[in-house]
C-alpha cells in the first residue's frame, strides 16, 4: 500500500497532542461516544471480531474472539486491563503511543470496557515509565472533569473509571497472569491455565487483558468499520496498521507505522535507512528478543505479519525488529539474550529457574576461553529441557507454567543451530591458544 498514511501515529510529534482539547479537536472520543450511546455490547464485539484485529502485544490472538470468552451469565464484576508493561527488549511502540496520544488508547479502553460490561479498568504500566504514568494520570483527570469517565459518561447510564497501576519493572509481568497477580499486590508469578483470565482473572473475576497498541486500534475500527480495517495490509488473515520497532544496526532506528505484512527488507532498508556504512546484513530478530533469530536469507522476502513470520520459523511478537550486520559476534549476542532471561526469570518453575542459570554458566565458559566442543550440544539439550523444540505447527508445548521458558529456549536454540560454525570457531580458537 504505497498510499498508506499513518493512522495510530498520525499525531505523534505534534505539540499538545497528548491533551484532551487537542484530541477532541480531531474527532476524539467520537467512536467511544457512539459505542456507549448507540451500540449494544454484542454489536461492539461483533464489529471487532469481523475486523480480525489481532492482539498487538505478541500473541496475535483475535481481540473480538477473546472478548467473546467473557461469561455473560456471571454475576461477578468484569475487568479490563491495559497491558502497558512493554518489557520485551527491542520494543518501544507502546511508550510512543502513551507519550504522544494517550487519549487514543483511553478511548479504546472505553470501547472495550463497554463491550465486556466493565465498570472499572486498569492501566498496568512499567515502573520505569514514570513520565508516561504522569501523562496518563493527567489525561484521565481531564476525562473525569469532562464526563468522559466517571458516572454516566457522555450523558448515558454507563459508569466507568480507569486507574493507573505502576509495576516494578519485572519482565515476567508482561505475561497476563503474572500481571494480574502483581496488580492484586502479590508476587508476579504466572498462574496455571486454564482457567484463563476471561473466566477467572483479576480477583478471580472475568478479565480481559489487551495491549496498548491493540486498544489504540479500536476507535478507528468503530469509526471506519471492519471492512476498512481488513482492507489494510497484505492479507485479510492478518490485517490493519502495525507499529514496527527497528533497532540495532540500522541508520535510522525508531518506530515506523506500516500496513501489516510489509516486507522486512523494506522496513530495514527503506524506512530505517539500511545498515551503517553499507555493511552486509547478517541476521534479524523479528519480534523482540524472545523470537528466534532469522538469517539474512530467511529475512529477505519475509512479510511481517503473524502467519508469515511463524511460517518462517519465528514470531512477529511485539514487532521489535533487532537488526545485526556482519560485524556481530553471534556467540556474544546469544549470551546477552540468555543472560537477560536468567536475570528476569521469576523462579517459579524449576526448568526455567535452573536452566537459564545453566545456560549463562555455559556461555561464561565460552567467553572466558574454557569452553568445550560438547558444550554446543549441551546448550541445545538445556534449551529442550527448558522450553521444548521449535515447532510452531504443534502449538504451545513448553515445560513451564508460562511461555517464559520458550522465550529463552527458542532464541538461544535458533542462534546455535543457525550460526553453529561461530560457536565451533570459539572452541577452535581456544584449543589453538
Amino acid at each position: 500500500m504505497s498510499d498508506f498514511q499513518p493512522i495510530l501515529t498520525k499525531h505523534v510529534g505534534v505539540p499538545g497532542s497528548s491533551t484532551l482539547d487537542y484530541y477532541m479537536a480531531h474527532e476524539g472520543y467520537r467512536a467511544a461516544r457512539r459505542a456507549v450511546l448507540e451500540m449494544s455490547n454484542d454489536e461492539i464485539v461483533q464489529v471487532v471480531r469481523e475486523s480480525n484485529l489481532q492482539g498487538r502485544g505478541g500473541a496475535g490472538f483475535p481481540a473480538g474472539v477473546k472478548w467473546g470468552f467473557i461469561p455473560k451469565e456471571s454475576k461477578k464484576p468484569k475487568y479490563l486491563i491495559c497491558n502497558a508493561d512493554e518489557s520485551e527488549p527491542g520494543t518501544f511502540k507502546d511508550r510512543l503511543l502513551i507519550t504522544h496520544n494517550p487519549h487514543q488508547m483511553i478511548e479504546g479502553m472505553i470501547i472495550a470496557s463497554k463491550a465486556i460490561d466493565c465498570h472499572l479498568a486498569f492501566i498496568y504500566i512499567r515502573g520505569e515509565f514514570a513520565r508516561e504514568a504522569r501523562l496518563l494520570e493527567a489525561a484521565l483527570s481531564e476525562c473525569r472533569a469532562n464526563q468522559v469517565l466517571g458516572k454516566g459518561i457522555f450523558g448515558s447510564k454507563y459508569d466507568l473509571d480507569i486507574l493507573v497501576h505502576r509495576g516494578a519493572g519485572a519482565y515476567i509481568c508482561g505475561e497476563e497472569m503474572a500481571l494480574i497477580e502483581s496488580l492484586e499486590g502479590k508476587r508476579g508469578w504466572p498462574r496455571i491455565k486454564p482457567p484463563f483470565p476471561a473466566v477467572e482473572g483479576y480477583l478471580r473475576c472475568p478479565t480481559i487483558v489487551n495491549n496498548v497498541e491493540t486498544l489504540s486500534n479500536l476507535p478507528h475500527i468503530i469509526n471506519e468499520g471492519a471492512v476498512w480495517f481488513r482492507g489494510i495490509g497484505a492479507t485479510a488473515d492478518s490485517p490493519g496498521p502495525k507499529l514496527y520497532c527497528l533497532s540495532g544496526h540500522v541508520q535510522r532506528p525508531g518506530v515506523y507505522e506500516a500496513p501489516m505484512g510489509t516486507k522486512l527488507s523494506h522496513l530495514i532498508f527503506t524506512h530505517a535507512g539500511g545498515t551503517p556504512e553499507g555493511r552486509k546484513l547478517k541476521a534479524v530478530i523479528p519480534g523482540g528478543s524472545s523470537a528466534p533469530v532469522l538469517t539474512a536469507e530467511e529475512a529477505e522476502d519475509l512479510r511481517m505479519d503473524f502467519p508469515s513470520v511463524q511460517a518462517a520459523g519465528s514470531m512477529l511478537g511485539s514487532a521489535g525488529i533487532i537488526v545485526m550486520d556482519e560485524t556481530t559476534d553471534m556467540v556474544q549476542a546469544c549470551y546477552n539474550v540468555a543472560r537477560f532471561y536468567a536475570h528476569e526469570s521469576c523462579g517459579q518453575c524449576t526448568p526455567c529457574r535452573e536452566g537459564t542459570t545453566w545456560l549463562t554458566k555455559i556461555f561464561q565458559r565460552f567467553t572466558n576461553g574454557q569452553g568445550r566442543m560438547e558444550d554446543i550440544d549441551l546448550i541445545l539439550d538445556v534449551t529442550d529441557n527448558i522450553g521444548g523444540l521449535i515447532d510452531f505447527s504443534r502449538g504451545s508445548f513448553g515445560k513451564t507454567i508460562c511461555p517464559f521458558g520458550e522465550a529463552v529456549a527458542w532464541p538461544v536454540r535458533a542462534f546455535v543451530e543457525k550460526f553453529r560454525a561461530e560457536f565451533e570457531a570459539y572452541q577452535s580458537q581456544e584449543a589453538a591458544a
